[in-house]
């Protein structure tokens, strides 16, 4: 087992990591920018190296800065977290080049499933169900592009091979609308991931979005840890996350994750990963696969009683999974909502210093969070200051248990979105399962006629 690890992230997630470590007896480097020079987690580290100024792509994205933090420890591993470089296949291949352990998957593993189109084409390979499509990226023949579009079926979506985080896709309901939507999403594309390659795909009008949470070790063990619904999304931002998914039959499910653990296995996939899917009809879709732990982990975690993070570190030390497939048992419901320092219903950021703060307790819940009383908090970052989950017996208790977490909590200072949370739990469609990606979208829109 590795005797320290480097951090290689800020937040909550850089918190949780730390936390796991220190369970686990590893001391625990955290590095920081300027801007998080007071972060909780940088006063209760092992050590800790500020790697530059405020700006991302001077600190938290930069290669030789969190190496060289990494040489001047005396670290074996650095986790990446979630966002930042923890997907970024030549960052994972510089960290091994440089004699340490990447927690996560293979440089190869990561660049495979970080394009779409080879992403796609390796689970159509793997027998994991796929929505229906081009076959690999789009030509620049215009003839070609139509055809395409027409056998597959209006409406149709196009996306950005190298993609992610909801940005670089648009969807086309017409011929006439196809060629110039095709054109402006390359050139998004190129800009924004410095790859232009678009594919498309048929755009499922009223789908849920289920995630399937996998580890796998290096020794071709695989397993899948049930299923998570977060289809409660703005702008294909997730708001909500619960597990399981209200009302789908858990022979869909074993066999959508039966199916994703073989894929692993095919693939040498190692690590903690996320298969995400789209739900239609009775029917399973796969349209990205994350290679990172993911910010819902939570809720898995507690439905199944296996630490992710724990895994995902083992794993990366060469142990094998400690349980199998049989082995795994679901019990109760989770809920996370992610707190947010932003307006509730406007999603203006709101950073500033936090006055108050009182998290919720009590049986059944859990507070992510590396925020506190006179935190500031910066305005350099991502705007989500923690999570507070909630488990039950049943979804019923669990809805009822984070009501009451969410009456609780008081955050002053700043304005966070638990207002939405509050009118999503009291909710009726929410509050009866199964709501689709588009629900809260409508549900503000028409809040705010």
């Amino acid at each position: 087992m590795f005797k320290k690890i480097l951090i290689a992230n800020r937040g909550e997630i850089a918190l949780r990591v730390q936390r796991a470590c220190r369970e686990m007896g590893i001391k625990a480097v955290m590095v920081y920018s300027e801007a998080d020079r007071d972060a909780k987690y940088v006063r209760l580290a092992d050590e800790a190296v500020c790697i530059g100024p405020a700006a991302s792509a001077h600190s938290y994205l930069s290669m030789p800065a969190i190496i060289s933090a990494a040489e001047v420890t005396d670290a074996e591993a650095i986790h990446p977290g979630y966002g930042f470089l923890s997907e970024n296949a030549d960052f994972a291949e510089r960290v091994e080049k440089s004699g340490f352990t990447f927690i996560g998957p293979s440089p190869d593993s990561i660049r495979m499933m970080g394009d779409k189109v080879s992403a796609k084409q390796a689970m159509i390979r793997a027998g994991v169900p796929c929505v229906p499509g081009s076959e690999g990226a789009l030509p620049d023949d215009p003839v070609v592009i139509k055809r395409t579009a027409k056998a597959v079926g209006y409406p149709v979506i196009i996306k950005a091979a190298g993609g992610g985080g909801g940005r670089g896709m648009r969807v086309v309901h017409t011929e006439a609308a196809l060629l110039h939507a095709v054109q402006t999403t390359k050139a998004e594309a190129g800009a924004a991931f410095g790859n232009p390659e678009v594919y498309m795909e048929k755009f499922l009008q009223n789908p849920r979005h289920i995630e399937i949470q996998i580890l796998a070790d290096q020794h071709r063990n695989a397993v899948y840890l049930g299923e998570r619904d977060c289809s409660m999304q703005r702008r294909h931002q997730k708001v909500i996350e619960e597990a399981p998914a209200p009302g789908i039959p858990r022979r869909l499910i074993e066999k959508i994750g039966e199916r994703c653990a073989a894929a692993c296995k095919k693939i040498g996939y190692r690590g903690a990963g996320t298969f995400e899917f789209l739900f239609e009809n009775g029917e399973f879709y796969f349209i990205e696969m994350n290679t990172r732990v993911q910010v819902e982990h939570p809720v898995t975690e507690w439905i199944t009683g296996i630490d992710i993070v724990r895994t995902q570190i083992a794993v990366a030390a060469g142990e094998k999974l400690p349980f199998t497939q049989r082995q795994i048992q679901l019990r109760g419901h989770a809920i996370e909502c992610r707190i947010n320092a932003e307006d509730a219903y406007k999603f203006t950021p709101s950073p500033g210093r936090i006055t108050t703060w009182h998290a919720p307790g009590g049986p059944g819940v859990r507070v992510d969070s590396h925020a506190y009383a006179n935190y500031f908090v910066p305005p350099n970052y991502d705007s989500m200051i923690g999570k507070i989950i909630v488990h039950g017996d049943t979804r019923e208790q669990a809805l009822a248990r984070m009501r009451t977490a969410l009456a609780e909590t008081v955050i002053e200072g700043i304005k966070t979105n638990i207002p939405l949370h509050r009118e999503l739990m009291v909710d009726a469609s929410f509050v009866a399962g199964g709501t689709n990606i588009h629900y809260l979208e409508e549900w503000l829109s028409q809040r705010e006629r």
